[in-house]
């Protein structure tokens, strides 16, 4: 057993990638901004445990492919599993299942502006997960700033047409679910990683390991509906059912084990809450593509809380502001 697998990035390693932070910053809000469109249409032939397991699959398939290809190793130490054990709850097989879940209730669009929790729930398990661990008033204050712009988004003012209680609250809980596991993996994990790919390659790999029994389990007390746990339902409008498949299988490669590889990129480079905050963008993704492509109605307050959510997510990026006589310079990720 290699005693590297357990020690930090050497300055080699984290050496300026080809392609900068804030590119990959904005794919993750692109990618993760349409999976709930893809979510939406792969529910019509499939059931949400079964979304959320081959879309986990089809991740884990492609990144140990790529992993194999650039000659990459995965963590050896049963500590750094045990953590990613945990971490395979909060990052892949919890939040995927409720947000499938809660989609059968919510449009696309108000599932992605449920996933806008993350960087408030990242600030509060860093209060008790990092007690050494310290935001800028003015992080805060931002992060405060883009929920409330997230509230106007969902209108909870109106007292018709507001959200499914249950299924929004699932998907409420879905992205709390990701900050949670990013600062789990920010106290547990900082010094075990590889870099490359990995980290999400094991954490996906976990989810994998996670999904089969929650899926056979499913598949069991649904038999009569359901051949094989891989066996979808007619589609409602009599369509077939290799859109939606293919619409999941898009979901794995791109939205589930490509995007895991650019978010640990994030992470390494610009620290665990500057990452979270691209659940900020995400909500505005996904209300463009619910309008345009599923026909969900989109009114002013949309766009007003958009704009928040967008300002915000600029001034919580900003670096942090040089004290009095530091002439280090030093860029502390928080």
């Amino acid at each position: 057993m290699s005693s590297t697998t357990t020690q930090p990035l050497s300055a080699d390693q984290r050496a300026t990638p080809r392609v900068p932070w804030q590119v990959k910053y904005l794919l993750l809000a692109l990618i993760w901004g349409s999976s709930f469109l893809l979510m939406k249409v792969g529910l019509r032939t499939m059931a949400p445990l079964q979304i959320s397991a081959l879309r986990i699959f089809a991740g884990t398939v492609t990144l140990l492919a790529l992993l194999g290809l650039t000659g990459g190793r995965l963590p050896t130490q049963r500590r750094v599993w045990g953590h990613l054990a945990v971490s395979g709850v909060f990052l892949t097989a919890l939040p995927f299942s409720l947000f499938a879940l809660g989609e059968e209730r919510v449009s696309s669009a108000l599932a992605g502006i449920g996933n806008a929790t993350t960087p408030l729930a990242a600030v509060f398990f860093a209060l008790v997960l990092l007690p050494s661990d310290r935001l800028s008033p003015r992080k805060l204050a931002a992060v405060l700033i883009g929920f409330a712009g997230v509230v106007v988004i969902m209108q909870p003012w109106e007292s018709v047409g507001r959200p499914d209680l249950l299924g929004f609250g699932m998907t409420l809980v879905a992205g709390a679910c990701y900050g949670l596991g990013w600062t789990y993996n920010r106290r547990f994990l900082a010094g075990a990683d590889l870099g490359g790919l990995s980290m999400p390659t094991a954490l996906l790999l976990v989810g994998s390991a996670l999904m089969v029994p929650v899926l056979l389990g499913w598949w069991v007390l649904h038999r009569d509906a359901y051949a094989a746990p891989w066996s979808g339902h007619p589609a409602p409008d009599g369509a077939g059912g290799l859109i939606p498949l293919l619409s999941i299988l898009v979901l794995g490669v791109v939205g589930t084990g490509l995007a895991y590889m650019l978010q640990f990129d994030v992470v390494r480079a610009a620290g665990a809450t500057v990452s979270t905050t691209v659940t900020y963008l995400i909500p505005v993704v996904s209300v463009v593509l619910g309008v345009a492509v599923l026909a969900e109605h989109l009114a002013w307050p949309q766009l007003v809380g958009a704009l928040v959510v967008l300002v915000s997510a600029v001034v919580i990026g900003l670096p942090p502001r040089r004290r009095n006589g530091d002439t280090r310079g030093r860029s502390s990720r928080r």
